[in-house]
């Protein structure tokens, strides 16, 4: 076991994380970020900023001898007002692509949120230490997925031998935009998201772009996935559209083709998935938006309902089958000269069958069993013979 005096401590910088589209410099070391800097610039929402902080699919990729490693964070945690305490976010430790260990930071930042009211306030904390010992000897690639739940600063790394960037797998990128269920909401830990997995399952390198409750079709994350590189994209869209009932379906037709053509100024030819919204049966008729359901918090879970009046579907109001019918339509209409567009109903990967087995514990989120098996559909239907992203 290394004493203090034998510890090796690498300055954290960009070329040894993946999945990140910036880094920040802060007071206590860098913050990884899933939208560059002038997307952020453009952005006023808060709910928008704190998901795209939260680095899911980024990890510190680094090749080493080392058997022991030290990675001091500043984790921001969440709480809700009347809700069940959050449990800590996960790290998942992997060993030359095998899962090897998984662990937490106490401490850290604590943001309060009151869904009541829409506020918010920040309690600071102190950095934690996340320690992993007894690595196997000899020459190897680490990877540390971070917690895709929780905003998290990189303070320092510490071996007992010296890393240098883990070098290039030499796999293709897979580029990834959602809402939370692609961001991981309620997943396990950040490398068994659904993406994760069927990355994994796929053979390519994830960048997730999934931000929770903002996969809104905003003009600055089109120009992010348009200029960020990538040898295959995918785009999973219409929860957020309805549940927080931002546009009708005059606004959303036109919405999506700009958002089209906003990254085929980018990636002209690579293969391009839209798929549509998953299973959600309190929004499948009925529009947005959602609002929390406080009467499961005496059951310690918060649920979710949807508030609409399924009758206003006349005048506009978008739910989940009309997007899902408005999606296939622009597809087909714009694959007749764009050969690499491609659409998958969503509830090929979560659908009646499964809900009635699997159901979402808030009425909106899957569970991490369904997590698993979304990601292993996901593989099944997009990376193999036939499937958009086969080759």
């Amino acid at each position: 076991m290394p004493t203090t005096h034998d510890w090796i401590t690498t300055l954290i910088t960009r070329d040894l994380l993946r999945g990140a589209l910036d880094v920040e410099r802060t007071e206590h070391g860098v913050l990884p970020h899933r939208l560059p800097a002038r997307a952020r610039a453009q952005n006023t929402d808060g709910q928008l900023a704190m998901a795209e902080s939260q680095p899911s699919g980024v990890r510190l990729a680094v090749r080493t001898r080392a058997t022991a490693l030290e990675l001091d964070t500043l984790p921001t945690k969440r709480a809700y007002v009347g809700a069940p305490p959050r449990p800590d976010g996960v790290y998942d430790l992997l060993v030359d692509g095998r899962p090897a260990g998984r662990g937490s930071v106490a401490g850290g930042n604590t943001l309060t949120i009151d869904m009541t009211t829409g506020t918010a306030a920040v309690e600071p904390g102190p950095v934690g230490t996340l320690r992993f010992d007894a690595l196997p000897e000899g020459t190897k690639d680490i990877e540390i997925w971070l917690p895709h739940n929780e905003t998290t600063e990189l303070v320092a790394l510490r071996t007992d031998a010296p890393v240098e960037p883990a070098p290039d797998p030499g796999r293709r990128i897979w580029l990834h935009h959602g809402s939370s269920i692609s961001h991981g909401s309620d997943a396990a830990s950040p490398a068994t998201t659904w993406p994760a997995l069927a990355a994994f399952l796929g053979g390519v390198e994830l960048v997730n772009l999934g931000l929770g409750g903002s996969a809104l079709l905003d003009a600055f994350t089109a120009r992010a996935l348009r200029d960020t590189p990538a040898d295959l994209i995918s785009l999973k869209i219409g929860i957020n559209i309805v549940n927080q009932d931002v546009m009708r379906l005059r606004a959303f037709t036109p919405a999506v083709h700009g958002f089209l053509d906003t990254i085929r100024e980018g990636h002209p030819t690579t293969p391009l998935l839209v798929v549509s919204p998953i299973l959600c049966p309190i929004h499948e008729d009925t529009p947005g938006p959602s609002a929390p359901d406080f009467s499961s918090l005496a059951e310690g879970r918060l649920g979710f309902r949807a508030t609409g009046d399924p009758a206003e579907r006349a005048s506009g109001k978008l739910t989940l089958n009309v997007i899902r019918d408005e999606l296939a339509r622009i597809v087909a209409q714009r694959a007749a000269d764009d050969p690499n567009l491609h659409h998958l109903d969503g509830r090929d990967l979560y659908g009646e069958a499964d809900f009635a087995e699997l159901p979402l514990p808030d009425d909106l989120h899957p569970d991490a069993a369904t997590h698993r098996r979304m990601g292993e559909r996901f593989a099944k239907l997009v990376f193999t013979d036939r499937g958009a992203f086969t080759g």
